[in-house]
Parts: C-alpha cells; structure tokens; sequence
C-alpha cells in the first residue's frame, strides 16, 4: 500500500480580502482536533472514520463551509448532485490521498508570524479529476431549478449561460481565481486513466434518481428529467371537419341550397302549368262578374271558434283605441300637462343618476368566477398593483459588438444596450421617480406610492429595468476593472452576467457588483428587454422599464393620490423630447381617460347624427300641397314634438332606473337613443301619413277620424312596441353586465315612447290639424295665412303613390316572386355557413381613439414584449402546509409528489406554446425548506431570545434553528413549520444568504388564527406573450384547466377549498367563455318573445306569427354573415347590436304583416299588394330614410368602436330590416300568408257598409 500524503496542511498568508492560501506540507494526514470533528460529519461524512486523520484543519474546513454556502443554496434541493459537489471540494480539501491526484505547481514564501517559522503559500496547483466524475457530478445537476428566478441553478454557478455550461467548464469555473470565489488558481486536468503519475480522483457518484442515503429520497422531477419519464407532449390540434377537401359546413350549406332551388322551382313550374291548363290566362278569372266580390267569393264556409276570438279580440282593440284618440283629441290641454307632469316626475331620477365607467363593472357579472376569484385574491393578498410602462427604442443608435478579455467569441449588443443610451435612458428614469403631483395640498412622489416590498428597511421603490442591474447608478454603469491597455470588465461583463443570475448579489466577473435590484428583488431579463431572439437577451432591440404601484382595494384617498400621480406621469412623457429616444408609454389609469375622452369627442359626432335625423323628420312629416301652402301644410313642430317625446321617453327611463340606483353605462346613452328613434320615429310616420291618406266621412268631426286613424294603426304600433318592451325585459336575464343594462333601459323606453305617442302625441297632432284647418302657420300659429281650404284634404304623397302604383305590383310579379326567393335563401345559406367563423372577442386598441398615445403602446406592446401577464395559482385557505403529505402535494423538491402543485405548472410551462404557461412557478414552500435546512446559513436564531438571526450578522450567540442530526436535515413538521415560516417571510437575500423570502414571497403566503397557520397562498408564473383576443380567452381557459386538475390531483374536491388560477385580464375575458351561449340564449328569447307576442296581438293568427319570426331569424343570421364579412367580432357590445336588431326588425316586419293580415282582398298576392302599398311607404319614410341619415355620420366618428361596432352593424341593421322587410316578406307573404280571417272579413263589411270606404276597399 502506498503511503498516504498530503499536499498542504494549514491556511498561510492573505490572497486578497478575506481569502487565504494554503501552506504546503508532504507529510502524512496529521488527526484533527476534536473541535473540528462537527464541521467534518456535517461536510465531509466520507472521511469522518477511525482517528479522523486528514490534510487539513479546522480553519480550512470553516472557509470550505463557507464557500459551498451559494451552492449549497441552490443545489441542496437535489441532495445526490449536492453530494456528488460536496466529494469534489472534499477530497481536493481534506482527502488523505492528496499526493494522488493533487500537484502543486507553484509557490510563493511565507514567515508565519505566530510560530515564527518560514513556510511556502500554494499560489498554483493541478487537480486530476476522472472524466467519469465529471461527468456523472453535472449530470446529476443540470436539471436543478431556482425557484424564485425561474432559471437552472447551474446558470449561476456556471459563470455562463445554461445552455453553454458542460461538466469541464463548469469546474474549470469554480475553480478559477477570477470567480472571485476561489483564492489561488486549481486548474483541474480530466483523464479516467493516470497521467503523469498521478491517479484521477474518480469516486463513487449518485445519480439524481438515486437516494443519497436511508433519510433522503431521489431528486424531484423538477431537479432531475430522468425522475420525470418522457417530457410532456401537448395533444394533437383537433382535426377540422372536412367534406371533399373544404370546410364541411360550407358544403352542406351548398347542397342543401341547391336542394331547395330544386324542390322550389319544381313547385314553382307545376303550380304554373297547372293554373295554364286550368285557366284560360293567368290574369283572366273564369267569371269576371263575381270573383272579387266578397260577398258571394268569401263566404262560403262556416267561421271558426278561433277566427271569431281573434276577431273579437281585433274589435276589441280598435275599439278602445279608437275612443281613447277621440278623447285626446277632444281635450289635448289635461293630456299634455298629464304627460308633461309624468316625464318631470320620471326625470326627477336625475339627481340620482350614476354612470359606471370602471371596466370591470361594465365587462364582469358580480356573480362570476372570474370576479369572485378575483375578489378572493384582493381580499387575501391585496389588489394586483397598478402599472406603468414605457417602451423604449433608440432609433439612432447602431448595434455594436463587445469583445471579452482575454478570450472568447464576440458577443453582439442591440443598439439600446450601448452606454451613452443606457445614461440617457437612467436619466429619463430618475427624471420620472422624482416628478410630482399634488392633490389635497399634498405633494405626491413615485416613492408615495409605489410598491416597496422591503419597507421599512429598504423604502426603495420597485422599478422594473435593465438599469436596476447596475442599481439605478450611473458610476456603477461607468464602473470598469482593467489596465491601459485592456479592459478586462465593464457593463458588458456585468449585464451578461445578470441576465443569466438575476438573483445573484455579486457578479462572478472582477467588478463583483452585485445584479439585484435595489428594491431587494430579481430583475428578471425577460420583463425588461424586448426584440431579441431565444434567449440572446443583449441582442435586445428595445428597453421595458415598468413601476408597479400599490392599488388600494378599500381606500379611495390613496388611490387619488396613485391618480394624481399618474396623469403628472403622463402629462411628463407626453412633453419629453429626447431625439436618441422613442418612447411609447402607458399609465394604468390610460385606458380609460381615452375612453372618456374619446366619448366627449365622439358627442359631436352624435349630436349631428341626431341632428340630421331631426332635420329629416320635421321636414318629411309635411304634406305640402303647393308652394303657397308652405308654412301651413310643413309639420316641423309637430316633427320636433314627435322628436322630443321620443328623447323624454329616454329620459323617463333612466330617471325611472336611477331612482332605483341602477348604474348608467356607455352603451346606453349611445345606442338607446338610437334604438328608440327608429322606433318611435316610425310610429309617428305612421299616424301622421295615414291621416293624410284618410278622407273624413260625412258627419265626421276631427276627433272621431283621428280616433278611427287610430284604431286602424295603434293596434301594429302596439304590437311592434309591446313584443319589442317584452324581449327586452328578457333579455334582462342575461349574464352580461353591459347587455343587461342594455335591455332593462331599452325596454322600459320603447314602453314609455309608446305610451307617450298614443296620448301627448295624439293631442298634438289633433291640435296641428286644427291649426292646419283654420290656415294658421306652422311654428308661427298666431299668424294667419291668406290661401284659403275648406278642410284637410285627403293627400298622397309621392313615396306611397310609388310604393302603390309601381313598387308593390312590379315585386309580386309572377315572375320576380321566384327570383326575389331564390336569392334570399341563397344568401341565408351563405350567411349560415359562415356563422361559425365570426371571431370572438374584443381587441384593446378597438377601444381607442385612432389619434391615441395608447395606440402606439400597444402596437410596440405586442413587438417587443417577451413575457405575458403575470399569473397566479392560489391555493385556497384550507390546506395543511404542517404535515408530510400536505407538503408533498404542493412543493417542487425532493420527496414532493410528481404530480404536485408546483410539478404540474412546471410539466405546463414546459410545453408553454399549447398551455400559454411560459415559466416555471416561483415557489415560496420549496425556498422555505432549501433556506431552513441546518447545513445552510440562512436559518439563525439568538440562542438566548430564540429570535431570528439575519445571516449577515457575525454573533456568536447566533445558533442553527435546527441541529445538524438525520432529524434536523428533514423538511420542518408541525410546530416548527410554523416557527421559522414567518423568520423566512421576513428575510432578506444578503450575499451570506440568498434564499431570504422578504422581497419574494413577502405576499404569497396569507397568515390565519394569529399566524399559527398558513390561509391562502399562491405561486406566480407567466402566461406567455398574448397578442389576440383568441390568445387571452385560451390562456385563460388553459389556466383553468390545469388548476382543475391540480385540484382534481390533490383529491382536496370534497374539502371546500380548491386551486384556481388568477391574472389580471381574467375578468375582461372571462365573458368570452360562455359568450357563444349567451349570444343565442339572447336572441332566442328575443325571438320567442316575438313570437308569442305577435301570435297574442294579431288575434291569435299563429301562422302569421311564424312568418314574422321566421324572418327576423333570417335578418339575425344575415348579421351574422355580415359580421364575418366585414370583420366584426362578437362581443359585449356586438351582442348588444344584435339584441337591439331583433328589435328594430320587428318594426320591419310586423306592420306589413299586420297590414296583411287585417286585409280582405281575394288572393294572397292582392292582400300583400295591398299590405305593401299601405305600410311599405312609412316603415321605409319612418324607418330607413330616417336612421340612414344618422348612421352615414357615424362613419367619421375618431373612435374604432364606432366605425365598426356602430356605424357597420347599424348600416346591415337598416339594410338588412329593409330588404327583408320590404322585398322578401311581401313575397313570402304572398305565398304562405295566412288565409283570410272570414270573421274579420265580416266585420269589416259590416262597419264599411254605404260608405266611401266600401268603394275602395273592394272595387
């Protein structure tokens, strides 16, 4: 056997600080003092045998202590790589066998003053290392996670990037002097067989998958991929759904359309054949004499039980109708004032009124997950604070390339990473931290306000940025090591270092400058610089710098002051002028100044929309007869009137709703007007040009024929109204906030305006007639005019005698009729395959102004940006953090369950393009037991008060919390879980300790029952970069899922308490989830409404009813195909458009079906005619013309919503109501209208009997 020898013994003269070398000694292994024996089981338990001989001495092994601490630190969680690390320094430190493997190359003399002899200091030596070793030492470390930074361990400890880092460099560089670790130079030789007659250290290893010994396990699946199996694969994208290589959906459309132009021309030409061969001429009835007249042609046939209710029930309300405008009429004075009164009353609401303007309230039902969650999560750790970013580019600048000494390749850096832009940009930074607002007399700063997680030790606001690396100085930027003819480190060296070891508090490069913020936390590279590529963050080619602020859950005077602030913020970056800088910036309170700004400018735009409108009306209302006759014959007072009362219904109704506090919002002041408009305008058009076309009868007084007008059109007007008032009440029961709003004030001012018009209204119009009669002018009524008429004359105006004479009977033309079918289906068809391409969501910058500094944020936003949102998995209140099993279920560390809380986000982030999961979580539980572990510094405690010992602090009295026993090495149980939990919590990193959770997870843990137990807590990762709306609704959802299935996993279902995920924009998306659902729950209580309401008030006609319905449906799905043309998503706002479509279609469509239906011509195709002549007229005057002038206005409107949300969907409303209303539902009409209502029909000829009327109603 080989004598045993040794290299060195004892610690001989200063390297450099506190460093000392090695004094050189070729005797045998010398037994060490029994006050070492502690140090040597807790370090080297390999060599604590026999006599405890070996080559060093209590000092030594103090300063190896000392120097495995970093390591120790974040290698521990794996405790076979830790092990395997530990035999490397121990055998190059103590081992026996020194003279094997150890040579020294060079020294340097020594006097040691103590023992006053002469000795020589080690300044060189080579350590041979087995490659095996080696290789088995980095294999077992590679994988070991740094929880709080998101990053493998070995990228600190490795002195480049991860990815670089193999077993050679990796010791190379731990044994390399300029780590300024390591005080003398060890250069390490790799070789499994002897080499220049020196034998390799080559021990036993363990493999990360192995147990180091009885009381530990294998390393986590985290800390070691062979522990794991293969790596997650996310499932296959679904397969689309395919017929003959194209969208199955579009091809079943195709062919069903072609299926019926089949059957329907086959029909079509067998109805025609058989009518030639029956009839001599299709317009030549068998007995001229007899065919048209009702009293021999229609009365064969008894009259049914139904025909005769619904008779009774039309008589009924023409009846009341009729007497209700006769007494109107007759006294307009206690009317009006009756209805005067009724709207000051109504309007008196006013004072109560309150807008809601937070987006939140607008976007998110109270009761929704998403606001739940996120009430939860401000209760319990505080709102999620407010942020403001700027986007910083250097347009002047070029990139440059920075050369390492004394070798290396070439590294290049973008340009805004070059020192001149990094001065100025630090100088806008501190420009910023000290600019100041005032509010309340206060003056208010960044540090006012801002997130400082350290206070009271360290009030240093938390500012997210490249320049934190170098503390937000400008010498420590400036700060360089080199001589005059090298640099040998700069910025460069210390950038490159930090953006590897964000957490690290001294730079392993010669400047030893430390990378953590000042605000005590990691800067993490991938939040502070944009534009690179992978991970080559010093290609970056744009700076982030973000200041989070505090938000206040429950203290509005704080948050005035945050406000404050921030418009001086903006205000400051609106005036900055710096031509080597672009800024683009955003403020938290941004989005909604603009949105309220842009809601002032877009005012105007409304107003002459309005206007326009107005000028339409008052104008067209008239029926002048000549130009003599102008001033008697315009009804501009009557048209402003009408306009007003519409305008006072509005404002009745939400007086009415302000009483009860209901919260007014955006989309109600801009679309109901609108809505009640073309609703209300109608119904006037309607009363006004049917008594112009209505001839009093003899004996008549004005009040009667009003009164009949009015039993004629009131009970349409009722119609149209009431089903509109009744699918708007239900459209209440939507989840959506903005929705709900929408249909409760819609619905009570469609019923308000309809009342209003057939009382005020009415007395008004009484009165404009009288005016009329007695040649009064308009406007002016007290003076008279010369041109004399005995009575108002029955008059046509052009549009009906075009409707009359050419429209109507050119459209029913046998051979249109086809036509006119043919293409409406064909495009129904189209529409519906389309339907299910229409994008769901809402992009941001819609809501902006198109002149908006946001605009450009957010355009840089989706460029530059490399990290998404923040989220958070909380952990409810409930859980047991105090027993083995409750810890297993959560931690990320050795021992912990494979598919814990921490595992599974860690198994998502890894394939982070299908989960939208982009890191691993930091996780505060897996810190706590690497911080707490007796072979670390971090936990101390006064042995005299048992309070907590910072491990900077240099007292002896300073004692482990935990003994250095198998049982002290195992994770904290119980009671003392919750000891040194809170000292932890309060800690913070310092360069003896990095592991402090002070600035970390100063929030993540929530304490309950007087901090004897852990409540909620939450582990933070990133989503990845979301651009789309479709990116945030899916992130959303993945998060969701992957928090069921932790809590699936934790089997803690039945317990009440759960996993759920939280992030910021959750509850503007989470309406996005279910909006497809609630988008057709809306429109098919829209629809059913319509249904019965027009079946009940068209005397029970059912068949009618189905016709109406069915075309509203097709109107509604024509919308749909619309909104994929022209790029519309669906969303609140759309949903809102089309709820209130369904209304303004009725108004298309019931009055020509009620027109229909009341009709007593013979044939179909006479009864639509007529329908279509009558009505046509004044839903086309009433309805299109009138909302057409207001809708082209919009089109300039400054605000995207606007032009698409308002000006795209109000034009396809009104185009789509019209075509429908006034071309396809005549035809339809005219085929499958229901047959004459023979009651009807006898009624009428009863009451038409001897007069005018019976001339022209059938002759």
């Amino acid at each position: 056997v080989l004598p045993q020898l040794c290299v060195w013994y004892g610690e001989c003269g200063v390297a450099s600080g506190d460093k000392r070398y090695n004094c050189a000694y070729d005797g045998p292994p010398i037994a060490l003092p029994e006050d070492g024996y502690d140090l040597m089981q807790e370090l080297c338990p390999g060599l604590f045998f026999g006599n405890v001989s070996a080559c060093c001495d209590v000092h030594q092994l103090q300063t190896l202590k000392n120097n495995l601490q970093l390591p120790l630190q974040f290698l521990s969680r794996c405790p076979s790589c830790f092990y395997n690390l530990i035999n490397l320094f121990c055998e190059l430190t103590c081992s026996p066998n020194q003279s094997d493997f150890l040579n020294v190359t060079s020294t340097i003399p020594y006097y040691d003053p103590i023992l006053k002899e002469n000795k020589s200091s080690i300044t060189e030596l080579q350590y041979f290392i087995g490659e095996r070793f080696a290789n088995a030492m980095y294999n077992a470390c590679k994988d070991v996670e740094a929880p709080s930074s998101n990053v493998k361990a070995l990228g600190l400890l490795c002195g480049k990037d991860v990815k670089d880092c193999n077993a050679t460099n990796w010791i190379e560089y731990m044994f390399s002097k300029d780590n300024g670790q390591t005080p003398f130079s060890i250069i390490p030789i790799f070789s499994d067989v002897p080499v220049h007659g020196m034998n390799p250290m080559n021990n036993a290893t363990k493999g990360c998958n192995e147990s180091m010994d009885d009381s530990t396990g294998p390393c986590s699946c985290q800390d070691c991929s062979i522990v794991c199996g293969p790596k997650p694969q996310p499932p296959p994208l679904p397969t689309p759904w395919l017929l003959f290589g194209l969208d199955a959906v579009y091809v079943i459309m195709w062919i069903s359309y072609m299926g019926f132009l089949l059957i329907f021309f086959a029909l079509v030409f067998g109805v025609w054949c058989y009518r030639r061969r029956h009839f001599v001429s299709e317009y030549t009835p068998i007995d001229s004499n007899i065919a048209f007249s009702v009293n021999s042609h229609r009365d064969n046939g008894k009259i049914t039980c139904g025909e005769r209710l619904g008779e009774r029930f039309e008589n009924g309300l023409r009846m009341t109708f009729t007497s209700w405008g006769a007494f109107c009429v007759r006294n307009p004075r206690p009317v009006i004032l009756f209805s005067v009164v009724f709207i000051a009353m109504c309007c008196s609401g006013f004072v109560y009124v309150k807008a809601t303007t937070n987006p939140v309230d607008l976007w998110s039902a109270p009761s929704s997950q998403a606001r739940k969650e996120k009430e939860y999560f401000d209760t319990h750790f505080g709102p999620f604070f407010r942020t403001e970013q700027l986007i910083i580019q250097a347009p002047n600048s070029h990139p440059s390339t920075y050369s390492p000494y004394p070798s290396g390749a070439d590294v290049p850096f973008g340009s805004p990473l070059s020192k001149e832009i990094l001065h100025q940009v630090l100088d806008l930074q501190d420009a910023i931290v000290n600019i100041t607002a005032s509010f309340d007399n206060e003056t208010v700063m960044l540090k006012d306000i801002c997130l400082a997680p350290l206070a009271p030790y360290n009030n240093n606001c938390t500012i997210l940025s490249v320049l934190n690396y170098f503390q937000n100085s400008h010498s420590v930027l400036d700060h360089t090591i080199g001589d005059e003819f090298f640099v040998y480190a700069d910025y460069h060296t210390h950038f490159l270092y930090c953006v590897r070891a964000p957490a690290s508090l001294n730079d392993t490069s010669l400047l030893h400058d430390p990378c953590l913020g000042t605000f005590g936390g990691p800067v993490f590279p991938w939040l502070v610089l944009g534009g690179y590529d992978d991970d080559n963050y010093n290609n970056a080619t744009a700076l982030v710098i973000t200041f989070p602020v505090n938000n206040y859950y429950n203290d509005s005077r704080k948050l005035m002051k945050a406000l404050a602030w921030e418009k001086e913020f903006i205000n400051f970056l609106k005036n900055y002028d710096n031509p080597n800088l672009t800024i683009s910036f955003s403020a938290e309170r941004s989005i909604e100044d603009e949105i309220n700004r842009e809601s002032k400018s877009d005012i105007g735009t409304v107003l002459i929309s309005y206007t326009v409108m107005f000028v339409y009306i008052s104008i067209a209302l008239g029926h002048i007869q000549s130009c003599r006759r102008l001033l008697v014959d315009s009804k501009i007072s009557l048209g402003i009137a009408g306009i007003l009362i519409v305008l006072s219904s509005v404002a009745c109704s939400v007086g009415i709703f302000s009483y009860f506090g209901i919260p007014l919002t955006l989309i109600v002041i801009e679309v109901i007007p609108f809505l009640v408009l073309a609703i209300g305008v109608d119904n006037i058009f309607i009363i006004v040009q049917t008594l112009q076309r209505d001839e009093r009868l003899q004996g008549e007084t004005l009040d009667k024929q009003i009164g009949r007008v009015l039993g004629d059109v009131a009970p349409s007007m009722f119609l149209s109204s009431f089903s509109e008032t009744v699918a708007f009440f239900l459209g209440t029961l939507s989840t959506m906030p903005a929705v709900r709003t929408f249909s409760l004030f819609a619905g009570m001012a469609v019923l308000i305006d309809f009342i209003l018009q057939v009382t005020c209204f009415v007395s008004l119009l009484g009165l404009d007639i009288k005016r009329q009669e007695r040649n009064r002018l308009d406007i002016l009524c007290c003076i008279k005019s010369n041109e004399e008429m005995s009575r108002a004359q029955r008059s046509e105006s052009i549009l009906f005698l075009f409707f009359k004479n050419l429209y109507s009977p050119y459209l029913l033309k046998d051979w249109m009729r086809p036509i006119i079918i043919a293409l409406f289906v064909g495009v129904l068809s189209f529409s519906t395959a389309v339907m299910h391409n229409v994008e769901i969501g809402l992009d941001q910058s819609l809501s902006m102004p198109d002149d908006s500094y946001v605009m450009d944020y957010f355009n840089q936003l989706s460029k530059y940006l490399h990290a998404g949102p923040p989220v958070y998995f909380v952990l409810e209140e409930g859980h047991n953090y105090t027993s083995l099993e409750g810890q297993n279920m959560v931690c990320g560390g050795m021992g912990c369950n494979n598919d814990s809380l921490v595992q599974q986000v860690f198994n998502a982030a890894e394939i982070g393009s299908y989960t939208r999961i982009g890191y691993a979580p930091s996780s505060w539980i897996d810190d706590y037991f690497d911080w707490v572990k007796p072979q670390s510094s971090c936990c101390r405690v006064y042995n005299t008060t048992g309070q907590f010992c910072n491990a900077s602090v240099t007292d002896p009295s300073c004692t482990r919390c935990r003994p250095l026993t198998q049982e002290g090495k195992q994770r904290p149980q119980g009671k003392d879980f919750m000891t040194f939990l809170p000292m932890f919590l309060l800690d913070n990193p310092n360069p003896k300790c990095g592991k402090g959770g002070h600035a970390a997870y100063n929030s993540a843990v929530n304490f309950i029952n007087n901090k004897s137990d852990v409540g909620a807590t939450y582990f933070m990762t990133y989503h990845t970069v979301l651009k789309t709306s479709s990116d945030f609704i899916d992130a959303m959802k993945k998060a969701r899922v992957i928090a069921d299935n932790i809590t699936e996993t934790m089997g803690i279902k039945e317990k009440n308490y759960r996993v759920f995920p939280y992030s910021v924009f959750y509850v503007f998306y989470e309406q996005y989830l279910t909006i497809v659902h609630d988008a057709i729950f809306n429109l098919c209580i829209s629809l059913g409404s319509i249904f019965l309401v027009t079946t009940l008030l068209l005397g029970f006609e059912v068949w009618a009813a189905v016709v109406v319905s069915i075309t509203i449906a097709m109107i509604i799905i024509n919308m749909f195909g619309v909104m994929w043309l022209w790029g519309i998503s669906l969303n609140a706002v759309s949903l809102v458009n089309l709820v209130m479509s369904c209304g303004i279609a009725v108004e298309f469509c019931s009055h020509v079906t009620r027109a229909f239906t009341v009709s007593t011509k013979g044939s179909r195709v006479e009864r639509a005619e007529e329908a279509l002549s009558h009505m046509g007229s004044s839903v086309f005057s009433g309805i299109t013309l009138t909302k057409f002038g207001g809708i082209v206005v919009l089109a300039f409107s400054k605000s995207q919503i606007f032009k698409i949300f308002y000006f795209r969907l109000y034009l396809a409303m009104v185009l789509l109501g019209a075509t429908h209303g006034l071309i396809f539902l005549p035809v339809l009409l005219s085929y499958i209208g229901p047959s004459v209502n023979k009651a009807k029909t006898r009624a009428t000829q009863e009451r038409t009997r001897g007069t005018e009327q019976e001339r022209l109603l059938y002759f």
